[in-house]
């Protein structure tokens, strides 16, 4: 009999694999040159992937070079005009998709309600012929900084800036950032990236708060909660970055973590998909405060 397919256990696989085979520059999947990451897309509904799916389609563009962050369904593509070429490999992507259940009279959190995860292929557009990406202006540090400065003010989080160390305290439910002048570029990003990065990655880290979305990760993840937290601020940050043009960066002290990150997805095949579903949570509460400002 042969082994049942396993959604997670397989998407789980290829993501410590790119994170492993990654080069010093590019060691997660998630850090890009500028310019060239931005959430994917499906051709059909032109909706952004979400969650996992946003670091499964990254890793395959890690993995083989794809540039254009628009994907499809064989049958999709073929509905939009185009075609696949033989021989192209299919990405594994996810959906879940609700049932109902037998309530247990017990259990005052049971609604009846389960959710399996079913598993799709999809193709990127540079795996079609006849796709063009349409073409959008390239974007200056300087509007860059405009724009996440302008998404930071409807956040309304407190941020100070001081010192050496950039962190969320929890206590005092702030942001604290050193000054953005200490601050310095990398071969792929400038200094200005560096603190909108770091500021965007702190500003995951403040979703969290009790008062806004009280993410608790000690029964999920026991001992290595403050390690998982750290991968929902990571992955958070870079759909932020994502979605604002800031390319985003490892920090020194987060390049620790990611051993930590490999052990926790090697024993745990849905771990990363508890901490992708939550930096999506987050996500769209930081998105959801710019709405409610423009309502």
């Amino acid at each position: 009999m042969s082994q049942r397919f396993d959604v997670h256990e397989e998407i789980t696989n290829r993501i410590i694999a790119a994170i492993e085979q990654g080069t010093d520059a590019f060691k997660l999947p998630w850090h890009r040159p500028a310019g060239s990451i931005t959430r994917p897309k499906n051709i059909a509904s032109g909706q952004l992937y979400r969650g996992i799916n946003v670091v499964t389609l990254w890793v395959e563009a890690q993995i083989r070079g794809f540039s254009v962050p628009v994907f499809g369904t064989y049958k999709q593509w073929q509905e939009a005009g185009y075609q696949v070429r033989k021989g192209e490999k299919a990405a594994l992507v996810v959906f879940y998709k609700e049932y109902a259940v037998e309530s247990e009279p017990d259990n005052e959190s049971d609604e009846g309600k389960r959710w399996v995860a079913k598993g799709y292929w999809v193709f990127n557009a540079e795996q079609v012929d006849g796709y063009v990406l349409p073409k959008t202006p390239p974007v200056s540090p300087i509007e860059r900084n405009a724009r996440v400065d302008a998404f930071m003010t409807e956040t309304r989080a407190v941020v100070h800036h001081g010192g050496q160390s950039a962190h969320y305290d929890v206590n005092a439910d702030h942001i604290q950032m050193p000054d953005a002048g200490l601050f310095t570029g990398t071969d792929t990003s400038n200094a200005t990236e560096a603190y909108y990065s770091t500021l965007l990655h702190e500003t995951v880290h403040w979703t969290g708060h009790k008062s806004r979305l009280d993410r608790e990760l000690g029964l999920r993840f026991g001992k290595d909660a403050y390690a998982a937290e750290e991968l929902v601020a990571e992955l958070g940050a870079a759909f932020l970055c994502a979605d604002l043009a800031v390319t985003p960066m490892l920090r020194d002290d987060h390049a620790q973590y990611i051993d930590h990150w490999l052990k926790i997805m090697k024993a745990d095949k849905r771990a990363i998909f508890t901490a992708a579903a939550k930096a999506n949570q987050a996500l769209e509460y930081l998105h959801g405060l710019q709405q409610a400002k423009a309502a």
